[in-house]
């Protein structure tokens, strides 16, 4: 059992949109679970102050799930203003451990540990044990990793693969494409596949057929719109969405030969309720030409658990606690096995 006599840890969760902040007291004991919304402070270390002060708990060891790419010291978000030095953070919220991974390091690290009330198979399909294992969400990002069996234990993948070139299916994506070819250099997957994406393609799908001017709605006005029906152009953009995820999905299980599993996650989906089974996604991710029938045989999931990539974030600070005991913990700035930038100093 891992230590917790140094007090709770701090988890969190940060997205482009939302900051999930929890303690954890013991090992899997979750608890203090609270969102707050980036926009509403000016610095990363601002919204960690604010939660801290919530809880009224001292914290030595925290860790970061957050959705940018890490590499060393200095953090940017991708899809928010935040800009940290992961040091700098450290030494300011008084910490004894900080650790910063990518979210779907983190997420992924907590596919193993889900349990059936976790999850909503759509389609069939059947995992097979031993294999590799992959990751996909849509939130204000699109977010992609998945896990490689190596020696008797999962190893995550550090990927940024929402960025990829978007690969248009059939005529209406390539129009839905060809609409913002105007705008953008270089369009990638996460424009469409991600919460942005679903308001973007129902603006390229009004102007592709020399509409009027869509009117300006959130995608969540869109979602709401299209499951409750009436608006036939909400509707579409949904559809179109869930297939371009089928597509994006069948591509990272041909590229990793994920016969374990294809793990849907993100905040966009869980919203979609029942609908998304019988959305265009799973057909699209069948749909796979001489690979059809491998597509076929690996099972898809919907992630339904609240707060998943806390899980794996306590996951990956254990196991680093665990290689680095605090007590024998000096100021270092390291690679360890997960990617993520880590802040640590001594005991004193």
């Amino acid at each position: 059992m891992h230590n917790y006599l140094n007090g709770p840890r701090l988890l969190a969760d940060i997205g482009g949109t939302n900051a999930r902040f929890a303690l954890e007291t013991g090992p899997g004991a979750i608890t203090a679970m609270l969102t707050l919304a980036c926009a509403d402070y000016p610095r990363f270390e601002d919204a960690v102050h604010a939660y801290l002060a919530h809880c009224a708990m001292p914290v030595q060891h925290a860790v970061i799930a957050i959705a940018n790419p890490i590499d060393g010291d200095a953090v940017r978000m991708t899809n928010h203003h935040w800009a940290f030095s992961v040091a700098s953070a450290r030494a300011e919220l008084k910490l004894d451990t900080l650790l910063v991974v990518n979210d779907f390091t983190a997420l992924a690290m907590a596919l193993p540990v889900l349990g059936s009330a976790d999850l909503m198979q759509v389609g069939g399909g059947i995992a097979r044990a031993g294999c590799a294992i992959g990751l996909v969400g849509a939130g204000t990002g699109l977010g992609v990793s998945g896990l490689v069996p190596s020696n008797g234990r999962w190893v995550p993948l550090h990927s940024e693969g929402g960025h990829v070139a978007f690969s248009p299916l059939d005529e209406r994506e390539v129009d839905v494409l060809r609409y913002c070819w105007q705008r953008y250099d270089h369009v990638s997957a996460e424009r469409f596949v991600s919460g942005p994406g679903i308001a973007l393609i129902r603006e390229a799908l009004a102007a592709s057929r020399g509409a009027a001017p869509a009117p300006s709605l959130s995608p969540a006005d869109i979602v709401a719109r299209a499951l409750a029906g009436g608006d036939t152009l909400s509707r579409e953009a949904v559809d179109c969405f869930c297939g371009m995820l089928g597509t994006v999905a069948a591509n990272l299980a041909v590229t990793l030969g994920a016969q374990g599993g294809v793990y849907i996650g993100g905040g966009v989906v869980p919203k979609l309720g029942a609908y998304f089974a019988e959305s265009p996604f799973r057909a699209r991710f069948e749909k796979k030409g001489r690979f059809s029938a491998f597509t076929a045989r690996i099972p898809t999931w919907v992630i339904a658990a609240p707060y998943p990539a806390l899980s794996g974030a306590s996951a990956i600070l254990a196991d680093h606690l665990a290689q680095h005991p605090p007590a024998q913990a000096r100021r270092r700035l390291r690679a360890v096995p997960y990617p993520h930038t880590e802040a640590d100093h001594a005991h004193r």
